[in-house]
């Protein structure tokens, strides 16, 4: 890897070709409606990023040599997989700086951590006349659940605007948390990529005397992460975002308030006791862990951030924004006005993802042409009608970078554009 270059150059801090050499997946070729073959230019990291062979191989290694379920055996192996789960639990408390391991949570994604608050902490504790801020700009992970509750509890539901250049519009955030008792936002938009002011919003809820609870599922692998710092209630995240593997999520809580919730899920391994009568549940996490958790996959979350670690995460901000602001400055010398970029428009106030709409072609149809050239992007709602609708259009076409992506991919995203573009003008 090199290091960052103050001189003018596209190179930018990270070496995307070093990098990729990790990642089994993007050594493969394509080839194309036109019989040529070209390397695979993986652009969809915002929906789900890909593995190194250290993921994988840290996953082959449970079960391979260490795999049995955890917290009951006592033999050799079951202390091996034991220790490798909370080995896990402790490196990602780390990671993220919590005050203690044991307020790490292990679920099965960050959309099910999320429902765990909503169901557990939102039906002990609001009901009709109560009400949940929301944005404009969330993800439907962190909107259903709600909806969900507030069907259920007559719970109200506010939302906070977004404006036309991708930010929130705060300039009622104080009328909005009047009265509220929870305040659900992204740290940054999957769609925009806009970073949103965590702290200031955390503070105005706790102002409020409402909690705070932070999606942070597209910032945790993209930059450094302190909910000390942030001083959030809760934060949710997903491995899969983060080079690691699907079917894991973290549930990060205040343990004061994992202390008061009730169990989410019942079952083995969240109990203390069980009679005829009723049950008394285990210490918090244990309480929310209900059943076989995912072993083999909490070693490749390890692994994974390991390998982030290893880069820095101040490094992999500098790339993306560097890639970033290359690509803005590349996709419009290259489309002009032929193309849309949602979103701010200064990339350090963004994350590495590029919603565009490119005019008369619809998002489908460009993603179709871009995959005969052999790059991946994402089409679609991504998952924020709310959002998609504030715009005015039914679907844009993403491209979202990573760690192992460099000038060239964006270089080879400007020519499938430009294809596109002039494909659909016939």
């Amino acid at each position: 890897m090199t290091a960052a270059d103050d001189s003018p150059s596209p190179k930018t801090a990270l070496d995307g070709t070093a990098i990729r050499a990790d990642f089994p997946i993007l050594h493969q070729m394509q080839t194309g409606a036109d019989g040529e073959e070209r390397r695979v230019v993986f652009l969809d990291s915002a929906a789900s990023s890909q593995r190194p062979q250290q993921v994988i191989d840290a996953m082959d290694e449970i079960y391979t040599h260490s795999y049995a379920n955890v917290h009951r055996g006592v033999y050799q192996i079951a202390e091996r997989a034991t220790n490798a789960y909370e080995g896990a639990r402790t490196k990602v408390a780390s990671f993220i700086n919590a005050p203690s391991a044991n307020e790490v949570i292990f679920t099965k994604n960050a959309t099910e951590a999320i429902n765990l608050v909503a169901a557990s902490w939102g039906r002990a504790n609001l009901g009709p006349g109560d009400a949940v801020v929301l944005t404009m700009m969330e993800h439907h992970a962190n909107i259903v659940p709600w909806q969900m509750l507030a069907a259920e509890k007559g719970v109200e539901i506010r939302w906070i605007p977004v404006t036309d250049d991708g930010q929130l519009d705060l300039s009622e955030l104080d009328t909005l948390l009047d009265g509220a008792k929870m305040l659900a936002f992204t740290s940054m938009s999957n769609v925009l990529g806009t970073l949103t002011p965590v702290k200031e919003l955390v503070a105005a809820a706790h102002r409020h005397g409402a909690l705070a609870l932070v999606d942070a599922c597209q910032s945790v692998p993209h930059l450094p992460t302190d909910v000390v710092d942030m001083d959030a209630d809760f934060v949710a995240f997903s491995a899969h975002k983060m080079m690691g593997p699907s079917g894991l999520g973290v549930l990060w809580g205040r343990m004061e308030l994992l202390d008061a919730m009730p169990p989410f899920l019942g079952g083995g391994g969240m109990i203390l006791n069980v009679t005829t009568e009723g049950f008394t549940t285990d210490a918090v996490p244990a309480k929310f862990e209900a059943g076989t958790p995912p072993i083999a996959e909490a070693a490749g979350l390890s692994a994974a951030i390991d390998y982030l670690e290893n880069i820095g995460m101040d490094e992999v901000r500098r790339h993306e924004v560097e890639l970033t602001a290359y690509a803005m400055r590349t996709l419009t010398e290259r489309l002009g006005d032929d193309i849309r970029i949602f979103g701010p428009a200064e990339p350090a106030a963004r994350g590495g993802v590029l919603s565009i709409e490119l005019r008369d072609v619809h998002a489908h149809d460009v993603s179709q042409i871009l995959d005969e050239k052999a790059v991946c992007i994402r089409p679609g709602h991504h998952c924020a009608k709310p959002l998609m609708r504030h715009y005015g259009v039914a679907a844009t076409a993403r491209a979202s970078f990573y760690i192992y992506n460099d000038t060239d991919d964006v270089d080879a995203l400007a020519d499938a554009l430009v294809a596109a573009r002039d494909f659909f003008a016939l």
